[in-house]
């Protein structure tokens, strides 16, 4: 039976044929919405989708589903929780839109220092201002605070200190590399930063980060970059500072985006003079979305082919386990089993297992990590099973 998976974004055609040439049924609808996707993901097994939303119904709605891929970085927009209870697989494509993102966090700095839009709207409307747009400060020297050093962080550093910039950075891990600069708490980096970018998932830490108070710290006129989620700045915070300090904001995302790809928008930053706003492109180039395509590709394709889930993303990251039992046993048919037996009669749940064969397929080891301690007895009949070579049982 054909393994069946459900595209519901777009996706480069001819990673569609390479799944197709592996034996995959695929459909393809990139233009699903959230609510469609109840009905149209019920009886897939696999569900591809970049920002369209995964919410609790489909997945609990679903017959067949056991992997859902982000083709992109994050999974903000797929219900975690509800594919736990179900036991679906959740993985997705980091680092591989990081340039995309760069490049356009990079533009909207330049957009802002030289107005670009404002330039291209008045020559449109016949209108020309040399002398006005003759005002920019320019961006070598500057001081940049990039908020969030992942992939998509370093890849902004390397162009900004391609372009002669003062580089901060502020993440959970060790600053390394690119000339960058740690700084630990943001009252020592946003007086000083001349440009702000930010790039950071949304998580409950990150929410509303950008608020009243961090503006305050923020330098007048200073150039604020987010390529990341909207609900990290608070927007209402936002418009305050843009009034009141003359900070100039260049976002790829904001509250209220629609979902659907083209049509009607509104939001409160339209009518802001110091606002560019791109169309949530940030990691739309065909060079990204050809990357992004063939690692998701190579995703299901391996899944299918070992039951290896590369970038799985709701694997737990602790799990209660204290003790950790191997044995190397002979690799015959019931004899793994007998060993589960052993540990099921006496009520040990075992959190983790892994079996690995010997090359020529006589032996095989099996790792196993357990909630409690096997008693003696279990190990006396480990130690007495003939088709057992050898044992350890350690507390972790």
């Amino acid at each position: 039976m054909k393994m069946k998976v459900l595209i519901a974004d777009k996706f480069p055609e001819q990673y569609i044929k390479k799944l197709r040439d592996s034996e995959i049924d695929v459909i393809y609808n990139p233009k699903l919405g959230e609510n469609d996707l109840l009905e149209a993901a019920k009886e897939v097994d696999c569900l591809v989708v970049r920002s369209t939303i995964v919410n609790a119904a489909t997945i609990e709605n679903s017959q067949n589903l056991n992997l859902i891929v982000r083709a992109g970085a994050g999974v903000n927009n797929i219900d975690i929780k509800a594919a736990n209870k179900k036991g679906v697989y959740v993985s997705n494509c980091p680092g591989k839109n990081s340039i995309a993102v760069a490049e356009l966090a990079i533009g909207l700095m330049l957009a802002l220092d030289r107005r670009i839009p404002h330039n291209v709207a008045d020559f449109k409307a016949g209108k020309w201002n040399k002398g006005e747009y003759s005002k920019a400060d320019g961006l070598f020297g500057k001081t940049l605070a990039i908020v969030g050093y992942g992939n998509i962080g370093k890849e902004v550093a390397k162009r900004a200190q391609a372009m002669g910039m003062n580089i901060y950075a502020k993440d959970i891990s060790r600053i390394e590399g690119y000339g960058v600069k740690d700084f630990s708490e943001f009252d020592q980096i946003m007086p000083i930063a001349d440009i702000v970018t930010i790039h950071l998932p949304a998580t409950p830490q990150t929410k509303g980060l950008f608020n009243d108070a961090m503006f305050k710290l923020m330098k007048p006129g200073a150039l604020l970059i987010n390529t990341s989620r909207h609900d990290i700045i608070d927007e209402d915070a936002l418009i305050k500072a843009i009034k009141e300090k003359n900070i100039k904001v260049g976002l790829d995302v904001f509250k209220g985006e629609p979902e659907a790809k083209d049509g009607p928008v509104s939001s409160k930053l339209q009518e802001i003079d110091n606002v560019y706003i791109t169309h949530h492109i940030g990691a739309s180039t065909e060079q990204a979305q050809n990357a992004v395509a063939e690692e998701t590709v190579n995703i299901i394709l391996r899944y299918i082919k070992s039951g290896v889930i590369d970038h799985w993303v709701n694997r737990a990251k602790i799990t209660d386990t204290h003790y950790q039992l191997v044995v190397k046993h002979y690799d015959k048919p019931g004899v793994l089993a007998g060993i589960l037996d052993v540990l099921r009669d006496g009520n040990i749940n075992i959190e983790e297992i892994e079996n690995i064969i010997f090359e020529g397929g006589l032996v095989a080891c099996c790792t196993m990590k357990l909630k409690t301690a096997a008693a003696a007895d279990m190990l006396e009949s480990f130690r007495n099973n003939p088709n057992v070579i050898t044992y350890s049982h350690v507390s972790l």
